[in-house]
């Protein structure tokens, strides 16, 4: 997927979860941040990040916090960005080249999930995750507790056990990422489930992905520890 204007700028500060500061050439701007997680590693006073200048009528900030530089590392944190790039994976063929149809944000059981894809064996149900956590080359989620999370391994669970194939994606918004794990520290009951779930049928798999200021494209297979 592609962006449309993007310019550089500091990142100053954060006063919530929604909204940022961040100095650009066109002076000091109030930016909505397209992810609402901690992401306490990746702002930090000073970094270099990128913005989208917003076309949207009536909206109350100019541009949208897309990307920040960790390092070397461009890392992409618009929490939209995931679901985006996996629907023009499958598109092009890529996740299930068995794929007729694709239809988001399906309801199963008593949860909404990413993905429903109908396929010639039949439907496969796709949960994705975003991912932007990584400490020394390994990726990790969640960065904060996620109720919602482990609600939707349940979920693909039951889907699994009732014959569905089911899927959980992570998707890693950054490049050259060696390993994926469940941030145990973070919420340990999450990774409980993952692990039940993927000797239950769920198929778990990370994919990190090609970023740039302008865009991002899932790339390359990622193993995942459990």
């Amino acid at each position: 997927m592609r962006y449309g204007t993007v310019i550089p700028g500091r990142f100053v500060d954060r006063p919530n979860r929604f909204v940022a500061h961040v100095e650009t050439e066109e002076g000091l701007q109030t930016v909505h941040v397209k992810n609402t997680g901690r992401c306490r590693e990746l702002l930090v006073p000073g970094a270099a990040v990128y913005l989208e200048r917003g076309d949207r009528p009536g909206r109350k900030t100019a541009f949208d916090l897309i990307a920040v530089e960790k390092g070397e590392r461009l890392v992409n944190m618009d929490a939209q960005a995931p679901n985006k790039v996996f629907k023009e994976w499958v598109a092009s063929g890529g996740f299930s080249p068995e794929a007729v149809e694709v239809h988001p944000e399906f309801t199963y059981g008593a949860s909404r999930l990413d993905f429903c894809l109908e396929t010639a064996s039949g439907r496969h149900l796709v949960e994705v995750k975003g991912v932007t956590l990584e400490e020394g080359g390994a990726a990790r989620f969640p960065d904060a507790p996620t109720e919602r999370g482990v609600k939707h391994i349940r979920e693909l669970q039951r889907a699994a056990e009732a014959g569905l194939e089911a899927t959980l994606l992570f998707v890693i918004q950054m490049e050259n990422i060696r390993t994926m794990a469940p941030n145990d520290e973070t919420h340990p009951a999450f990774g409980a489930a993952l692990r039940e779930a993927a000797a239950r049928g769920v198929r778990v798999c990370a994919w990190d992905c090609t970023v740039a200021p302008d865009r991002i494209a899932i790339r390359r297979p990622v193993p995942v520890i459990l």
